[in-house]
């Protein structure tokens, strides 16, 4: 039970770095007006998608759907969101970051095993 909260919280943690990353990306694309745009648009897209797109009872989750997907199409999802953060902070000149993330990030589905099964199974 404690590993399963403490890795809860490692995801929690993994999200909010992930928009951090992805609004500073948006951020170093251009000057002017333009970069708050990105910089607060690209992560209010992608964590809209984050809460609206789930499997009914994700174990990861409050278990509320409000667009129901496969369990295949919630691992994609999950895949991009991570995958662009991390290559969002590589882009950045944060190799060593980038490689950490990806690393905690693995770390954190090998943990979540048994959901990986669920999910798929859903």
């Amino acid at each position: 039970m404690v590993i399963q909260t403490l890795n809860l919280a490692i995801r929690f943690i993994l999200e909010l770095t992930a928009l951090g990353m992805m609004g500073f990306w948006g951020w170093k694309q251009t000057d002017g007006w333009l970069r708050f745009i990105l910089a607060l648009g690209i992560p209010i897209i992608f964590m809209s998608i984050w809460v609206v797109f789930n499997v009914p009872g994700d174990p990861s989750r409050s278990g509320n759907a409000p667009i129901v997907v496969s369990g295949i199409v919630r691992l994609l999802i999950e895949l991009c969101f991570f995958g662009f953060a991390s290559w969002a902070t590589y882009k950045l000149g944060f190799q060593n970051f980038s490689a950490l993330l990806v690393f905690i990030i693995l770390l954190h589905y090998v943990i979540s095993y048994e959901r990986i099964i669920w999910i798929l199974k859903q």
